[in-house]
């Protein structure tokens, strides 16, 4: 991506370009990561700007973003970016969030006749979203603000998940007072165990072969049609296994019969999230910019009359309207939310007595924890030049974590290259056309 020299966002260029720029000095390196450059000869009033737009994939661990050109139909992909999301990471300490909340209820229902009640002038907004909830569509508005600093964005293309999770969990058509069928609800069902399943076999674990849907415990002996009853399985194994129950068809493999019910047992929970968080991330867009909703079979349609493989970045470039995909980018960054530290300046043992404590500030000899740096380390065990985010120390000797290890290193063999935003950033290779 490109600035001209007072900070305004030009027409993205290609790789080869910006090295050229960079070579005859005429651009200097405005960021690292994503890699934006700045021109020093140029204003936006002496270039022509055409403009870029966004798709927006949006997902419970991952959303995609996708920055093209677009003209006549055509789309051209010019940057990608998967954002993912610390649900993960905060459902890890879901025993002490549970615990905390706990703590909340006891407050609110004891008995307290010294303290007066306060819980009953307390009143939810409207919109209001749970901070699980509300941290996916902060985040995703939060890289359009950044895309729409670094590009001209003129417009967003956002798909607008549905999924009911009401049918999906019942297993069977829902009439009356209860539900009005959709034309959408086996499609539903099906996008759902791809995505549940990661589009592999449930028995043999290949992927990319025709997929059946197959019920774990036979129809014929009592089984439901509810999801959690069905799995992807291939024409060879659905006919191996035929009406036996899935105890006796994988006997021989007690590890991949516990996986297989662990995971055909999983919550709608992400599913869930997804239809929760699907307005108020259209309405938090459309105040910024020109936003078009698409929905999700309009997006696999795009990407399958295209020939592309299934991912949160090509699903983002394939939202809406659309001809043809003509060109793709080959590398995707890769944005993991790493939060910026923490309030807590004591660390526990297992039992919860204070173990060590964390320095009081954040910033030790020109850096803080999280800041991409580049160490050229002359001589040791770890000579040669390391790139990483930095977990600094007191004492001056800063560890960079790499691919081949921990690599720890005198503060005077670093050297800054952005300042931590938040994010940690990785990159992968991209599905081509």
């Amino acid at each position: 991506m490109v600035l001209d020299k007072h900070h305004h966002p030009l027409q993205p260029c290609t790789p080869a370009r910006a090295r050229k720029l960079l070579r005859k000095g005429r651009a200097v390196v405005h960021r690292h990561t994503p890699f934006v450059i700045r021109l020093t000869d140029r204003t936006i009033a002496e270039s022509e700007v055409d403009g870029v737009e966004v798709g927006v994939d949006p997902g419970s661990k991952h959303t995609g973003l996708a920055v093209f050109t677009t003209q006549a139909g055509e789309r051209r992909a010019r940057f990608a970016v998967q954002l993912d999301h610390r649900g993960a990471i905060i459902r890890k300490n879901r025993k002490k969030l549970g615990q905390r909340a706990a703590y909340r209820r006891r407050r609110r229902s004891k008995n307290l006749r010294y303290r007066a009640p306060r819980f009953l002038n307390r009143r939810r907004p409207d919109g209001w979203l749970a901070p699980s909830l509300r941290h996916r569509v902060d985040t995703t508005v939060s890289w359009i603000d950044r895309l729409s600093r670094w590009a001209p964005v003129r417009a967003v293309h956002v798909e607008r998940v549905a999924f009911d999770t009401h049918a999906l969990s019942a297993g069977q058509p829902l009439e009356g007072a209860e539900y009005q069928q959709g034309a959408l609800a086996g499609y539903e069902v099906r996008e759902y165990l791809l995505a549940k399943w990661d589009r592999r076999r449930a028995y043999c674990g290949a992927s990319g072969v025709p997929l059946n849907i197959d019920h774990i415990h036979p129809r014929s002996r009592g089984g439901s049609d509810r999801v959690s009853n069905l799995c992807l399985a291939c024409v060879p194994c659905n006919r191996a296994k035929s009406n036996q129950s899935v105890e006796d068809f994988l006997a021989q493999q007690p590890k991949l019969l516990a996986r297989i019910k662990e995971q055909a047992k999983s919550s709608l929970r992400d599913a869930a999230a997804v239809q929760s968080v699907r307005w108020a991330l259209w309405r938090a867009l459309d105040t910024r910019l020109p936003t078009h909703a698409a929905s999700g079979g309009r997006t696999k349609w795009n990407r399958t009359r295209n020939h592309l493989p299934k991912s949160h970045t090509l699903d983002a470039l394939n939202v809406g309207k659309l001809d043809v995909v003509t060109e793709v980018v080959s590398r995707v960054l890769v944005a993991g939310c790493a939060g910026r530290g923490t309030h807590c300046r004591t660390r526990t043992d297992k039992h919860g007595f204070p173990r060590l404590h964390m320095p009081r500030q954040k910033q030790l000899f020109g850096y803080q924890t999280g800041d991409l740096v580049r160490a050229d380390v002359p001589a040791g065990k770890y000579r040669g030049i390391h790139t990483g985010r930095v977990m600094v120390r007191s004492t001056g000797r800063h560890r960079i974590p790499t691919l081949a290890g921990p690599v720890d290193t005198s503060y005077r063999n670093l050297t800054l290259l952005q300042r931590a935003d938040g994010y940690a950033y990785t990159s992968r290779a991209e599905g081509r056309l």
